[in-house]
């Protein structure tokens, strides 16, 4: 991903596709992403009488990846927990069939299975969203990570992904992740962070977008958890005693506005993801510590959703990849 700006942290505005083939307003390019998110999700395989989905399957090469650090290349992998594991799918990956995707290359490391036969996967979150058809090696356990963790073993691999937010004490949860890893044991992040940005003038700072943001970080702060941690990972991962510390930046469009493919397929992922789901994240911060009403909330969430989609605006997420070792 480094060789793409938009992908990659980088000073250059990324190429924004001109739309000459496509007509201008906001309709028609959404309607060609919707249409392209529809035919791949809603594509199945039949196997021994079940339906599976093929989203995972078809786009496990293209815009996901597993992890990043050299976990599992230098030494075997016994114990991995999945911090905040959700609906549980990278859980259900890592311990299924083993893979790294180290940026768009893809690594298949099918002979992992043969080489880490006992490692086991426990993933943690405190919603019970997980299947229950699972790989033997994997377990789903709910907890609140943000207590005393009481494991009476510990990990080689710690992996947390999209969590800012969800805890109060970053630093507590580095240290508790520090001490129960083994030594040459990783932790792995993988967040996104607020404000959203463009590189240049097509996100005004009077935008509701823009205002959005700002709104949702007051909000959160004022409950004691911010969504700017990320920018502060790798400071607070050395300062708990973590070696070899790496920051990875990455820019995930909000649509499919660049010209770049790839981009602009990942483009359309983070749109499906984020412009369903804005109104449900928003409604408790504004109505609960904003003192908003539902009916404003709802009024104003229209028009962020209105520039999130509108692709002549070249915003993007900030993303930040962290990781680092506990010494040997």
């Amino acid at each position: 991903m480094a060789d793409n700006p938009i992908l990659a942290d980088a000073p250059l505005v990324a190429e924004a596709d001109d739309w000459s083939d496509i007509d201008s307003g906001l309709g028609s390019s959404i309607v060609l992403s919707m249409n392209s998110i529809a035919e791949s999700i809603r594509k199945h395989r039949e196997e021994n009488g079940r339906t599976y989905h093929k989203f995972k399957e078809e786009n496990r090469d293209r815009s996901t990846w597993l992890h990043l650090c050299p976990a599992g290349k230098e030494n075997k992998l016994h114990r991995v927990l999945d911090a905040g594991t959700g609906t549980g799918i990278w859980a259900i990956d890592f311990g299924k069939i083993l893979i790294t995707i180290d940026r768009w290359k893809l690594y298949d490391l099918s002979r992992a299975a043969d080489e880490h036969p006992e490692c086991e996967v426990l993933g943690i979150d405190l919603s019970p969203m997980q299947p229950s058809f699972l790989p033997p090696n994997l377990v789903f356990q709910l907890d609140d990570l943000e207590e005393p963790w009481r494991f009476n073993f510990k990990f080689d691999f710690i992996y947390t992904r999209m969590m800012t937010g969800a805890f109060s004490d970053w630093p507590k949860y580095f240290n508790q992740a520090f001490e129960n890893l083994n030594p040459g044991g990783y932790i792995e992040l993988a967040d996104c962070t607020y404000p959203f940005v463009a590189d240049d003038l097509s996100l005004s700072k009077d935008s509701a977008l823009t205002k959005w943001c700002q709104l949702m970080m007051d909000g959160c702060a004022a409950m004691g958890r911010p969504i700017d941690s990320a920018v502060r990972y790798k400071a607070q991962l050395e300062e708990a005693g973590f070696t070899d510390v790496v920051e990875l930046k990455y820019k995930w469009p909000l649509n499919r506005w660049p010209k770049d493919k790839k981009a602009k397929e990942l483009g359309m992922w983070t749109y499906e993801n984020m412009y369903g789901g804005i109104l449900g994240f928003s409604l408790a911060i504004f109505t609960r510590v904003l003192g908003w009403t539902r009916e404003d909330t709802e009024l104003f969430i229209a028009e962020v959703q209105k520039e999130v989609r509108d692709h002549k605006i070249h915003s993007y997420a900030p993303i930040y990849v962290v990781y680092g070792k506990k010494p040997e």
